[in-house]
């Protein structure tokens, strides 16, 4: 095998290949492209039990140096905890669990959570990826002088050993499995995905994958297979607290695995550091190094507002690599003809939903919904980007000219809506349609970040000033649905008067009880589940916008014909 196989590039060697990573491979393809070659790791329940499950073999044991392990010889019953190994010649690296001196020689044990298959007699067998993952594991040791004599998988869930096959005919067949994973690295094509197969339902990459509605946004012509699209993309490790602090002189600090929040000096909140899912600072509000260096190391997003609600901009650890989406979304967005492709279907969703949006909560016209629906249709239908402009123009006048009609609360002239103004809003109605837009924009910006595609290069928007602009042109489908329905429900509701406001001659905005107002309802919002329309399972606001990001990703991935737009009935 060569080990010196080079890269697409051909400017330097590949990298060993991570023995989990060669696990992936055999359990899917697809799988091992995302993880090693994309650097695209997705945690659920299953992982982080068997991150759980490894712990007890987690603590390294202590060697002098790892290049006396060829004269390394262990009493009988002693054990090496966690031992990384790397080869050159072999082109691997890898960590084995445990090797342990037995009265036939070296044995070698890898944890696993989980139960063994059974043969048609119900006897236990070593799932297919944990035997090639210890057949590499038993090459390595080899490698470095250390002979194995048995191997074995220890299944948690089992609570027994099973063991694997280790012999040369074996060792043979990882070799060429070695030699095809590398293969397909070095080929920078992403593999199809599986297509009805038992081994997505627990794969912690399924909300990334996608695999049906990929196949489906591959041929969206083809609709045979999209009523067995049922199961919404829904990550297990979606829950979690939104910290949102906005006293001015307050101060986000980490201590003892806890997020804490003190005013001058005094504390205020105490939080599991584990329980918090996402964190908005307004204004004059510090945050520790400490705190900086655990929200990163955790992922989670820490977003800085200005005191009026402006989003400013976003810490976080480093993105997806992703680098396939990029190339591809540098390539095809400097094309015109593809931008208004997607740039169409963006507004005609966008007029759509504003014409649903005058229907539920209003009673328009009906003119004005007739010229919606024409308005909308001929946006699909646009031939240049300033015929769209002209047409998502002439849609958004007619809506908000009928956006005061959803309004309920007509006692209280502060909510009287004339038309839509900005930069500053110069009344309630538009400080609260301002603060929705800046929030669904940092939640885009988030996510065009997180799924791996540039947040500052889009279809419609200007890439100019540091606007994320394909952020601005994913949220043009939900700025009616999340942002208009929060300011609506919450003049409707009554759940906002005057005194929820600043009103100066820098602008109308929310103060900090206006925001905490706001911030429920926004998240009732974000938490509430609606359907897919094209396939049809349910999902929340909040995890659909992350559905239209990775449908984006995977056209300018090639792995989509184009993009189809949210709309609701």
């Amino acid at each position: 095998m060569d080990s010196n196989l080079k890269t697409n590039a051909g400017l330097e060697p590949q990298p060993p290949l991570p023995i989990r990573n060669l696990h992936n491979f055999i359990y899917c393809p697809r799988l091992f492209y995302y993880q090693w070659v994309e650097n695209i790791f997705q945690e659920n329940a299953d992982t982080v039990e068997g991150s759980h499950i490894h712990n007890r073999v987690n603590q390294p044991s202590r060697l002098q140096d790892p290049k006396e392990l060829k004269d390394f010889n262990l009493p009988e019953g002693a054990k090496v905890r966690s031992l990384r190994l790397e080869s050159g010649k072999l082109g691997l690296v890898g960590v084995v669990d445990i090797i342990e001196e037995g009265p036939n020689g070296t044995v070698l044990i890898d944890y696993k959570k989980g139960s063994a298959r059974r043969d048609d007699k119900g006897e236990r067998l070593v799932k297919e990826p944990d035997a090639v993952q210890v057949v590499a594991q038993a090459m390595l040791l080899r490698e470095h002088g250390i002979e194995i004599k048995e191997a074995f998988v220890y299944y948690a869930e089992d609570k027994r050993r099973v063991p694997v096959d280790i012999s040369e005919e074996r060792i043979k067949e990882c070799v060429i499995k070695i030699a095809e994973a590398k293969a397909l690295a070095v080929a920078g094509r992403c593999p199809p995905p599986l297509k009805d197969d038992p081994r997505c339902l627990y794969c912690s990459a399924y909300p990334i994958c996608l695999p049906n509605e990929s196949a489906f946004w591959q041929s969206p012509d083809n609709t045979e297979d999209s009523d067995e699209i049922k199961r919404a993309p829904r990550p297990d490790n979606d829950e979690g607290e939104v910290l949102i602090v906005q006293t001015p002189g307050a101060q986000v600090g980490q201590k003892g695995g806890q997020i804490v929040v003190s005013v001058k000096g005094e504390i205020v909140r105490k939080l599991p550091a584990q329980q918090v899912r996402a964190v908005y600072l307004y204004g004059a509000v510090q945050m520790t190094a400490q705190a900086a260096h655990s929200f990163l190391e955790d992922n989670v997003d820490v977003s800085f507002f200005a005191p009026s609600g402006r989003f400013l901009g976003l810490l976080r650890g480093l993105p997806a690599s992703g680098i396939d989406a990029r190339r591809g979304q540098y390539r095809l967005f400097d094309e015109r003809g593809i931008c208004l492709k997607i740039a169409s279907e963006m507004i005609r969703a966008k007029i759509h939903n504003q014409r649903v949006m005058l229907m539920r909560n209003g009673e328009p016209a009906e003119r004005v919904l007739t010229q919606m629906a024409e308005l909308r249709d001929k946006a699909a239908e646009a031939d240049t980007m300033n015929t769209l402009l002209g047409i998502e123009g002439m849609a958004a006048a007619l809506y908000f000219e009928n956006f005061g009609g959803m309004l309920k609360n007509k006692e209280d002239f502060m909510f009287d809506f004339l038309s839509r103004n900005r930069r500053p809003p110069r009344d309630a109605v538009n400080a609260l349609l301002s603060m929705g837009y800046s929030m669904l924009c940092k939640e885009l910006t988030g996510i065009c970040h997180a799924v791996g595609l540039d947040p500052f290069l889009g279809v419609m928007h200007q890439p100019r000033y540091g606007r994320p602009a394909l952020a601005l042109d994913i949220m043009e489908e939900f700025r009616p649905l999340i942002a208009d329905s929060v300011a609506v429900s919450l003049i409707n509701r009554g759940e906002l008067n005057k005194n929820d406001f600043l009103f100066s001659s820098a602008g109308v905005h929310l103060n900090e009880q206006g925001r905490r107002a706001f911030w429920e309802s926004y998240n009732r919002r974000m938490d509430t589940e609606i359907s897919h329309p094209q396939f049809e399972y349910k999902m929340s606001y909040r995890r659909m916008l992350e559905v239209q990001a990775r449908q984006m990703w995977r056209f300018v991935r090639g792995e989509a014909q184009g993009y189809i737009g949210f709309t609701t009935r």
